[in-house]
């Protein structure tokens, strides 16, 4: 059986701390003993998709409150790497956004369907007054 690595960190609102969380996405995939995959593009799809959901958590979930934390879960073992992003906004419908078309120019819209593609399962759910946006990718 193999390792399971789990990160747990809490942010304050701000953007400034993007690159810092899209580095430790990037750094789960290096620690996953077992993945046989392109790991410099798992790496890099993983960063991609931190920021942009951790960008979305902060200025339009939290309205770019830095007094409201973002928290953030890493969690991955030879099969399945999850990540899960908890915001204190008022949250929005996944499943609406999934059926728009976002045009290229167009400032919103662009990070869920990028975090969709990359993605193998995206949810999104409230959990003890909380968002959570949990997104899963398979490694196998």
């Amino acid at each position: 059986m193999g390792d399971k690595v789990e990160v747990d960190i809490t942010i304050p609102g701000q953007t400034r701390y993007l690159g810092l969380i899209g580095r430790i996405g990037e750094n789960m995939v290096y620690a996953l003993a077992g993945y046989a995959g392109d790991r410099e593009e798992l790496a890099y799809h993983l960063n991609l998709v931190l920021t942009e959901a951790i960008t979305n958590a902060i200025c339009h979930a939290n309205k770019n409150n830095p007094e409201k934390n973002i928290q953030i879960q890493i969690s991955a073992n030879e099969n399945q790497l999850i990540m899960k992003v908890f915001d204190e906004g008022c949250g929005f419908d996944l499943q609406k956004m999934a059926g728009d078309e976002v045009k290229q120019t167009a400032e919103c819209g662009r990070g869920i369907q990028i975090i969709r593609r990359l993605m193998d399962d995206v949810a999104y759910h409230r959990s003890h007054n909380r968002n959570v946006l949990e997104m899963t990718k398979k490694l196998h």
